[in-house]
């Protein structure tokens, strides 16, 4: 049999299998992440199923290491919550990306099986264990009944035949692939690779490789343990290991041969790691960004590939590169050898590990026009942010970051390409649509929304997870969804309804989205006791009518919620238009009347 056939055999009832048939695949561990995770539970909860075997079972927060996101940090406290009740152990924030984590602790093993809802758990591979990333019912079923069903794939064989050029690297190596299978021509295949060079391949380099089997469409790629393999797992875990490669008469559905001293240094353009050419195709292609880690590149020796081009440079003028270890082990050994600090030095942003920029939860995204070059393992559009980008390996990346522009190693310029005004940005000299100035009313009328609430902060009024919207027409939606009691007040108000409040309203950050989001659903005025000294002036700065009341005056009107009120932002002067009283709050002062009826400071 082929590996992936004595894996699946060795976990299952069957003495012999062969591709077609589908088994019982008992799996060693069972990993959910905090992408993912949260659906994992609620679909053993939903179907009242219980944990199978919680030894083998675990969480890994990988995507969101810091926890920014606030759907993460719920998810992840949701999964925490469960790993308590149900003795899971859990591998929190601080300690990097899970599949590295299961190589590193010999939670998965040569010869062994692994799930997660994780693409990229055929990393697994480079250890000779069949690893898979499977979605949250499947990864359900692994946790509560330790096994799963699984279609044994046919098999194939690439020998990798010559020598290993010096200067290649185990990206290039795998890009290079990319671009002789594509992402199609091995789809649904288990792929074996040898050759006598690849028994010298690191466990560093066996990763980058298997970690993009996924992108050629493989399910997985598969190297025979090696002396050498075992010796650093042995290492890393303390623990002795079996060799397992295929049997000398195994069949495979097809076989090549390639000729690795032809392979050379490649870069992958945007859209599609597969679109991959030689580096001289782009190179001194501008840069505005590079990106080293994932789970592709994140190993120590990637750092040190990295630190050696780095040492005694600085990254150019105006771009931003971003590193971030695969674990935090990682991350202190590099501490300890100086690495971090020749990072430092150079100008680098180093983060705590985890996935980055390829989960979309960390540093490592980039904005729409930015160029990168990183090292993930996908460059789909959308996939890393909203710009373009490029994959290459560590020394490419990092030499690239120096120079301010895609090159190698050995030719990073003595002076760094600098960015220089192209005119397509607008300078603001007639080339906006100017807002026209237009009569403002300084007498509004609408329904009341009562709020008996003092310190009504920015966070409650607009929440801190939807600070990066830009445009005003999007914010009313949230409006006070952080606000207890409150939360469908954007679905329930109308345009110029009035809200009447207590003490402070609007303490906290200076968001000016907290103002902008009652000028986005027509909120015609806002009554306080008093404000935040912040928000009131970007509040009077927006135009957004805001007076002050003294609570003795205000309860002469008798109001209740859902009366309607006229206001004269000139003269105080409020009347309750349900039992026609009327009273006198703090009017609009010189300075607000003006910037109101300019239809704002700006």
């Amino acid at each position: 049999m082929t590996i992936i056939e004595q894996i699946i055999s060795n976990h299952s009832s069957q003495p012999t299998v062969k591709p077609g048939d589908i088994v019982d695949v008992v799996i060693d561990t069972r990993a959910a992440r905090d992408f993912g995770g949260a659906n994992v539970v609620k679909n053993l909860l939903d179907n009242g199923l219980t944990i199978e075997d919680p030894r083998k079972t675990i969480f890994t927060f990988d995507c969101n290491p810091g926890g920014s996101d606030q759907k993460y940090a719920a998810n992840q406290h949701y999964c925490r919550q469960y790993a308590r009740e149900n003795g899971i152990k859990v591998y929190d924030v601080d300690a990097g990306i899970g599949t590295h984590l299961a190589i590193d602790n010999g939670l998965a093993w040569p010869g062994s099986t692994f799930v997660s809802t994780d693409s990229h758990a055929n990393i697994m591979g480079a250890i000779a264990s069949f690893g898979q990333g499977m979605g949250d019912q499947d990864i359900a079923a692994a946790w509560a009944k330790g096994a799963v069903w699984f279609k044994v794939p046919a098999s194939v064989k690439i020998v990798l035949t010559g020598k290993r050029p010096a200067s290649l690297s185990a990206k290039d190596v795998v890009l290079n692939l990319l671009s002789i299978f594509g992402a199609n021509k091995l789809l649904g295949y288990s792929v074996e690779i040898y050759g006598e060079e690849t028994e010298k391949f690191t466990l560093a380099e066996r990763i980058t490789i298997a970690s993009m089997g996924t992108e050629m469409g493989a399910i997985i790629i598969l190297f025979p343990t090696s002396d050498s393999l075992i010796r650093e797992l042995k290492m890393l875990t303390g623990k002795e290991y079996p060799s397992v490669s295929a049997d000398a008469d195994s069949t495979y559905e097809k076989s090549f041969e390639i000729d690795l001293s032809k392979f050379v240094t490649m870069v992958a353009k945007p859209g599609h790691p597969h679109d991959d050419t030689d580096i001289d195709t782009v190179r001194n292609k501008k840069i505005d960004s590079g990106f080293i880690g994932s789970c592709t590149n994140g190993r120590i020796e990637d750092l040190r590939a990295a630190a050696a081009v780095l040492r005694g440079r600085k990254v150019a003028p105006g771009v931003v590169l971003k590193i971030v270890p695969a674990t935090d082990a990682i991350w202190t050994q590099a501490m300890d050898e100086g690495i971090i600090q020749t990072f430092k030095e150079a100008g680098v942003m180093v983060s705590n590990a985890g996935c980055a920029g390829c989960a979309a939860g960390q540093v490592g995204q980039n904005g729409p026009g930015e160029v990168t070059i990183s090292t993930g393992n996908r460059n789909f559009e959308g996939k890393q942010g909203k710009g373009f980008v490029y994959l290459a390996s560590p020394s490419v990346v990092a030499a690239s970051a120096v120079a301010g522009f895609i090159t190698t190693p050995d030719q990073i310029p003595d002076n760094p390409a600098l960015f220089h005004p192209t005119g397509k940005r607008d300078t603001g000299h007639g080339t906006r649509d100017i807002k026209v100035k237009v009569e403002k009313p300084t007498v509004v009328e609408g329904r009341v929304w009562i709020i008996p609430k003092d310190d009504i902060d920015t966070d409650m009024i607009f929440h801190n997870s939807y600070l990066t919207i830009t445009d005003i027409k999007e914010m009313g939606q949230y409006t006070f969804d952080n606000l207890k009691g409150f939360e469908d007040f954007a679905k329930k108000a109308k345009p110029g309804d009035i809200v009447i409040t207590q003490k402070n309203f609007g303490a906290g950050s200076s968001r000016q989205q907290a103002v902008d989001c009652f000028l986005s659903l027509g909120i015609s005025c806002i009554i306080a006791e008093s404000y935040g000294a912040i928000y009131e002036r970007n509040a009077i700065n927006a135009a957004l009518p805001i007076l002050t009341y003294k609570p003795e005056t205000l309860a002469q009107s008798e109001l209740q919620h859902g009366d309607t009120i006229k206001v004269d932002l000139v003269t105080g002067k409020m009347i309750n238009l349900r039992n026609d009283k009327t009273t006198i709050i703090g009017k609009f002062y010189d300075a607000q009347l003006a910037i109101y009826q300019n239809n704002g400071l700006l």
